[in-house]
């Protein structure tokens, strides 16, 4: 990276799955003194374009071909870029600006600088201070572009080492890890912890072969979000409570001592069902903004509802609204080059985390509610669904939309379609319209504004992609609650009306 021009301060992508190349690369970066910022491997290319733009980032470390591409796809709109480097070969299109290089090329350059190379290291990692910049991992807000959010060395590492402390991690420990590291928790627990406590990492092959990767590696950890363990559950379900109990044994293997759950809330008869069988589920709480870990169960102090007590170092305290603040070494830098939602965020030095909860007299927290209309899927993923309800009213045949999936596996929406629009569309395609019960239930139309739906999701990743509808035949009333004195939907209201007809959404798939 040094031999690329990299100097302290500055700031390198990471655009890539899984992979050990993607921690070296992570520690290289660090060690020159500089940045990164690390990109969720199924982002567009539009979103890839707005984090590098963002954070002027002068180079990209990407995984190969197919992120490559989208780099290469927005280049012109990023003046500060100057070199792309990737750990399998690529084919660059013709006349491309960037400074080309494979990962093996790379290392090869760092053992040509030989003694001096080294020397210079060690002046930079020796020249790095606590509260220097590490990262910048992009969040969604409730709306808008996602905001960059500035960690330190110190922010990572006492959070890591703080979580650590009540893991009660031994030398031959395993963890299996399969989070992206382009997310806080993989990057804070999987990574930084572990090396802190010394114990091996094992990278899963893929999502897809987690269970054999399981059983090949027999770990004595596994950290996962809650959607994982819920598909874990649903798949064992149906046996006998004896057989069921086995069988999810099994699965996690004879040497597991803990599994642990974050990102997002983790339904409580699940937890209990893990906990009856013998495996010791553990569920924690924490944000990007604060590095992520602020509260954690643990085998040796657990609450069944609860995502247990603060960690070393951390102060948690509720405010007279019920919001959820923190305050500590853990708490962010602030955001990028956003000082306005830095000042709304962080007041008198605590992190207001837009999350209501209360806390017990033993120091247990609990969630109750979201302060904010940012949602957490079950796999962790942050939703803005202002962002992508002005995505959806962007096609002619939407009038109004309201996105779902708060603790769901997949995002859902309720649209008003244009009913002009529609019912041409219905007489082209010759299938009448049908309504019940409030509905637009004719599938030939369902299914066609689906497809629409579909073709204007494509600039956001797919877990954020909307991948279900329900077409109300009429639109949102001020009358009905359904809208502010200035026409705003009331998100909450509306949702909490078609709760039922949402949730059979679910159910069907």
């Amino acid at each position: 990276m040094i031999s690329l021009g990299i100097q302290a301060g500055d700031r390198v992508a990471i655009l890539s799955e899984n992979r050990f190349e993607w921690l070296i690369a992570d520690y290289a970066i660090l060690s020159c003194g500089a940045a990164d910022v690390p990109l969720h491997a199924p982002l567009a290319a539009a979103q890839v374009e707005y984090q590098v733009g963002h954070s002027e980032s002068r180079g990209i470390v990407v995984s190969g071909q197919s992120q490559a591409n989208k780099v290469f796809a927005v280049i012109d709109s990023l003046p500060a870029l100057e070199f792309l480097v990737s750990f399998d070969p690529i084919t660059a299109p013709p006349n491309c600006r960037l400074k080309l290089l494979t990962w093996d090329a790379l290392k090869h350059r760092g053992w040509q600088t030989g003694s001096k190379g080294r020397e210079e290291i060690a002046r930079r990692e020796a020249a790095i201070g606590c509260g220097n910049l590490a990262t910048i991992i992009y969040t969604s807000g409730t709306t808008g572009n996602p905001k960059g959010v500035m960690l330190s060395h110190d922010n990572l590492l006492t959070n890591a080492a703080g979580t650590g402390k009540i893991s009660f991690l031994e030398a031959d420990d395993v963890l299996l890890s399969w989070l992206p590291y382009s997310h806080i928790y993989a990057r804070t627990v999987d990574h930084y912890l572990t090396t802190w406590a010394g114990i091996t990492v094992a990278l899963a092959e893929s999502i897809e072969t987690l269970v054999s990767d399981l059983e090949a590696v027999q770990p004595t950890w596994l950290t996962a979000v809650p959607r994982f363990y819920e598909k874990i559950w649903n798949s064992v379900e149906e046996l006998p409570p004896p057989q069921r109990d086995v069988r999810l044994r099994e699965i996690f293997g004879p040497r597991i001592k803990q599994l642990t759950s974050g990102g997002a809330p983790l339904p409580q008869h699940v937890c209990r069902a893990f906990h009856a069988a013998g495996l010791p589920l553990l569920e924690g709480y924490g944000l990007t903004e604060s590095s992520p870990v602020i509260c954690f169960n643990n085998t040796e102090s657990f609450k069944f509802g609860s995502v247990g007590r603060a960690i070393e170092n951390v102060e948690v305290r509720i405010a007279e609204d019920g919001e959820i603040l923190t305050r500590g070494p853990h708490v962010m830098q602030g955001y990028w080059r956003n000082p306005t939602a830095t000042a709304e965020t962080i007041r008198d030095g605590w992190l207001h985390t837009g999350d209501v909860g209360k806390l017990d007299d033993e120091g247990f927290l609990s969630i109750t509610d979201r302060k904010k209309d940012l949602f957490v899927t079950s796999a962790g993923k942050n939703i803005a669904p202002s962002e992508l309800e002005r995505l959806l009213t962007s096609d002619p045949f939407i009038d109004q939309a309201v996105v779902y999936g708060d603790g769901r596996h997949f995002i859902s929406a309720l649209i008003v379609p244009n009913e002009a629009s529609l019912k041409a569309e219905a007489a082209k395609l010759g299938c009448g319209w049908s309504v019940s019960d409030g509905f637009v239930t004719t599938a030939a139309l369902v299914d066609f504004v689906q497809s629409r739906i579909d073709v204007v999701m494509q600039v956001v990743s797919q877990p954020e992609r909307v991948k279900r509808c329900l077409l109300l035949d009429k639109p949102f009333q001020l009358a009905a609650d359904e809208l502010t004195a200035t026409m705003k939907v009331r998100r909450r209201h509306i949702l909490a009306k078609y709760e039922r007809e949402l949730a059979a959404l679910y159910d069907a798939s």
